[in-house]
């Protein structure tokens, strides 16, 4: 297992970060589809992953509402596990309220939830607290502040944010930087092979601003799962019989999976491990986001950090995922050809 600074900060964290969304739904709603994982079978997982050298575990408190915090720092309790040794990351946002202040990025909404998760987390703090999506409402200044309170009384380590635009983040480093609040360190985004959208305006800015990536459904809601190889079959097995999302191109998606069956065979891999790994190959990624509801399925998915593709390999990933050309993308290359800076193993 590989570690990688989170952004620009000094803690270290996996490569791979299991995600806790299929701990503790009920018999009904969104959270039932996605997963129904009990104490028992929660601690085998997060167990297997410690084992391979995991020490990044991700969450939310709207997860399961609320369930899965519960259950995710219950699992540290039954498991032993010092608390320097596992990196906690929850997120705020969702609806946990009736009320009107019940959802949201705001000052109230924030702080109250921040002391919520970690009662359920039986923690003293919360390494990384996100903001799970962006509120339209709430002034970003309030969110970041109210977040810079948190780092300020101890209770959050570091800060990040999910599902924004790029403009949105790089609005926040400014304002951040001026008012000097607790930086942005990462942002949590959706990223696949079969869903390249990230990398038009998302992964450039990442790069140039330093703050990491962790991407969530690294396998495009299980259409690289291997439940759904080819274009006829209707798996039935999959998350996707019955909860349909992230959207995604399924054509483009069926050619992909066709591209990565001979990579995967010459490596003795599946179509999934060669979904995360060329994840695990591309700059802009920091951890990916794994979920399971097996040990052996996580194990499975583990092993893809062990698989290193030749540069052959990559540009055939490359060339059938590739996004369709589109402004300002085609003209910034155009007219940035003869800017490109000189191969130094050319120079006299």
């Amino acid at each position: 297992m590989r570690y990688q600074t989170l952004g620009q900060t000094g803690l270290l964290v996996s490569e791979l970060c299991l995600g806790t969304m299929t701990f503790g739904g009920g018999d009904a709603g969104i959270w039932g589809h996605i997963g129904r994982l009990d104490q028992q079978e929660a601690d085998g997982l997060v167990k297997t992953a410690l084992d391979a050298g995991i020490n990044f575990i991700d969450t939310a408190n709207v997860y399961a509402e609320g369930n899965s915090e519960l259950i995710t720092g219950q699992a540290l309790r039954n498991l032993g596990i010092a608390r320097d040794e596992v990196v906690i990351a929850t997120k705020v946002y969702g609806r946990m309220g009736q009320g009107p202040n019940g959802s949201g990025a705001s000052r109230y909404h924030i702080l109250e939830q921040a002391k919520a998760s970690l009662k359920r987390l039986q923690l003293d703090h919360i390494d990384l607290y996100q903001i799970h999506a962006f509120d339209s409402v709430t002034p970003m200044e309030e969110t970041l502040e109210a977040l810079d309170a948190l780092v300020r009384q101890g209770l959050v380590r570091y800060v990040g944010v999910s599902n924004w635009a790029a403009w949105q983040v790089a609005k926040a480093l400014g304002i951040s930087e001026r008012k000097h609040l607790a930086r942005i360190a990462s942002l949590q985004a959706y990223y696949t092979i079969a869903g390249r959208d990230l990398e038009r305006e998302i992964a450039p800015m990442l790069l140039s601003e330093k703050v990491g990536l962790m991407v969530w459904s690294p396998l495009a809601g299980g259409l690289l799962s291997g439940k759904y190889d080819r274009r006829n079959e209707q798996g039935g097995e999959g998350r996707r019989a019955s909860f349909d999302f992230p959207p995604v191109d399924r054509e483009r998606g069926y050619d992909v999976i066709d591209a990565m069956r001979p990579i995967a065979e010459a490596h003795k891999a599946s179509v999934a491990q060669v979904a995360l790994a060329w994840l695990l190959h591309q700059p802009a990624v920091t951890s990916v986001i794994i979920g399971a509801k097996r040990p052996e399925q996580l194990a499975e998915n583990i092993a893809a950090s062990e698989i290193s593709f030749t540069a052959e390999e990559l540009a055939k990933l490359d060339a059938v995922s590739a996004l369709p050309k589109e402004y300002p993308g085609w003209m910034l290359e155009r007219q940035g050809a003869n800017r490109s800076k000189p191969d130094p193993r050319r120079a006299n």
